[in-house]
């Protein structure tokens, strides 16, 4: 395994050209590709992610109104013109659905990615230097993990305001200790791996052994985990914005068109059946994704299989 870590001590050592260390990374990605093919879950996951992602990226184009404009046509029923129907205020509820799609997929990708950031270097800094700052750093940790994760968002969005950036830092800020952790726990194991010590016998630093040796070889466990948080992600913002702590009106929200869909369910059931149905589908993409990422770069899974 160490040895094909493009660009290692081990592959200088044994004279392996930047050619032949692309290339094996060339048909590892393929590979990982086939895997994916093979496992229907995983595919399945891949669509479902895909088709809202693309919905979101799409939305000004897709969307057949503007999602902020009122109509005289409240609470109308799906048709040939309004394909999910109206809401309360006559907005077009397709519309709404698609933009409010921008928005989950914004936080979810941008705290997921500020929370790798972040636990990334702590786990990091933690596993390879351990000591007093190993300490220091998991008892910060162990601190914000004391606290559930929504809760914890919850805390935070309520103290700082109800808006964008701080529905992003407060996600963040509940999954930093989860890729801490992740991170800490394999650099532990592979620290002490022979391709480590022939990258420190040949004169490399600390930082050098960390973001060449060993950071590319605990990046598996980072992605599973990203994945995963993707889809619990889209839930936090999704129950923030229900309690009116996220996203405000008139903006669309998946989470604000649950809340606002709560008066009229037995009126307009759709209303709350199609932000709800959008969720589903996320949250599922993104979950079977990552359960497929975990069979095929879990060496053990693998193995068993």
């Amino acid at each position: 395994m160490a040895s094909s870590i493009p660009g290692s001590a081990a592959d200088a050592a044994v004279g392996v050209p930047g050619a032949a260390a692309a290339g094996a990374a060339g048909r590892a990605g393929r590979a990982l590709w086939r895997q994916v093919w093979r496992r229907k879950t995983a595919l399945l996951g891949l669509v479902l992610g895909a088709l809202v992602v693309t919905g979101a990226l799409l939305a000004p184009w897709l969307a057949p109104a503007n999602p902020l404009a009122m109509s005289p046509a409240r609470l109308a029923a799906p048709s040939a013109t309004t394909w999910l129907g109206t809401d309360q205020f006559g907005r077009d509820l397709l519309s709404r659905l698609l933009f409010g799609a921008r928005v989950s997929i914004l936080v979810a990708f941008a705290a997921v990615a500020a929370a790798v950031g972040v636990g990334t270097a702590v786990g990091l800094l933690a596993g390879y230097l351990e000591g007093t700052l190993d300490h220091v750093l998991m008892r910060a940790v162990d601190v914000l993990m004391a606290f559930p994760t929504l809760l914890l968002a919850l805390a935070v969005v309520a103290t700082l305001g109800a808006s964008l950036p701080n529905l992003i830092f407060a996600i963040a800020l509940a999954y930093v200790p989860i890729f801490s952790r992740v991170v800490r726990g394999s650099v532990l194991s592979i620290k002490h791996h022979d391709f480590v010590q022939a990258s420190r016998a040949l004169g490399a630093g600390d930082a050098r052994i960390m973001l060449r040796e060993i950071l590319p070889n605990v990046l598996a466990p980072i992605i599973v985990q990203a994945t995963f948080n993707l889809s619990t992600a889209i839930m936090i913002e999704a129950a923030l914005s229900f309690l009116g702590l996220g996203i405000q009106p008139p903006a669309p929200s998946w989470g604000s068109m649950l809340g606002e869909a709560r008066s009229f369910m037995e009126l307009d059931p759709w209303l709350a059946i199609a932000p709800g149905s959008a969720i589903t589908v996320a949250v599922l993409g993104f979950n079977l994704f990552g359960d497929g990422l975990r069979d095929i770069l879990d060496p053990r899974l693998a193995g068993a299989e």
